[in-house]
């Protein structure tokens, strides 16, 4: 892992968010050209969860959109998965907070289990195992990287999920605590190895993985040059 990472260069655009909100949680959706997918994605986010979009170099309507649905925007300028969830998590305000893509390929009332596990105290972070809805969802090169980083996990330091987290929540002051330092796809495979050596409880349920939104494409699994830069990034934070 690298020594030091540059600090983030995000900017919040949106004003404070009034106290009155019935929310418990910020659900982080870090987002690069995702308009028509938060279009449908934001009115079913279940309200104990404030949005907080990162827009990660949009040049679509990414922004707009979300500031219209009524989550805060934050414009996080460095490429990469990694730099926009800390961008993210760094912005919101509660105490828990969630993470998960904002592509539509997840369901976001399949967070509040999550949510309990870790309010309940019953876990220090709840995470989301795949379970795609139709053999067309997860194609087999993403697929594949994903197993053979997971079992390289559970091998190597013994880690519990099975999956790399694609959905998660945990308090946002452990999280910034673990001091995961990659910016890019590597982000989430760090924060297993953070979480696993510092014995964090993981409760890990099976959630629903759908077909991406229609209009928007994978940054990751959309193509195969897509998943060998992804492996790159994973193998970079393994080595």
């Amino acid at each position: 892992m690298p020594d030091s990472v540059p600090p983030a260069r995000s900017e919040l655009s949106d004003p404070p968010r009034p106290d009155s909100s019935p929310a418990v949680a910020d659900l982080v959706l870090p987002c690069k050209d995702e308009a028509p997918a938060l279009m449908g994605l934001l009115p079913r986010v279940p309200p104990e969860f404030h949005v907080v979009v990162v827009d990660n170099g949009s040049v679509d309507d990414t922004a707009s959109v979300a500031r219209a649905l009524g989550a805060t925007v934050v414009s996080e300028s460095r490429p990469g998965y990694g730099a926009a969830v800390h961008a993210g998590v760094v912005a919101s305000t509660h105490d828990y907070v969630a993470v998960m893509d904002g592509d539509g390929s997840f369901d976001p009332s399949e967070l509040l289990p999550l949510l309990d596990d870790v309010r309940s105290g019953r876990a220090d972070i709840g995470v989301g195992r795949r379970r795609p809805v139709s053999s067309r969802v997860w194609p087999w090169h993403a697929r594949l990287g994903n197993a053979l980083i997971v079992a390289w996990l559970r091998r190597r330091i013994r880690m519990r999920a099975h999956d790399i987290a694609p959905m998660r929540v945990c308090r946002r002051e452990a999280l910034l605590e673990l001091d995961v330092r990659d910016r890019r796809f590597g982000y989430p495979v760090e924060l297993l190895q953070r979480l696993t050596v510092a014995d964090w409880r993981v409760s890990e349920r099976d959630v629903a993985y759908h077909p991406r939104a229609e209009g928007t494409r994978s940054k990751v699994s959309g193509s195969v040059k897509g998943t060998l830069r992804t492996a790159r990034d994973f193998y970079r934070v393994l080595r």
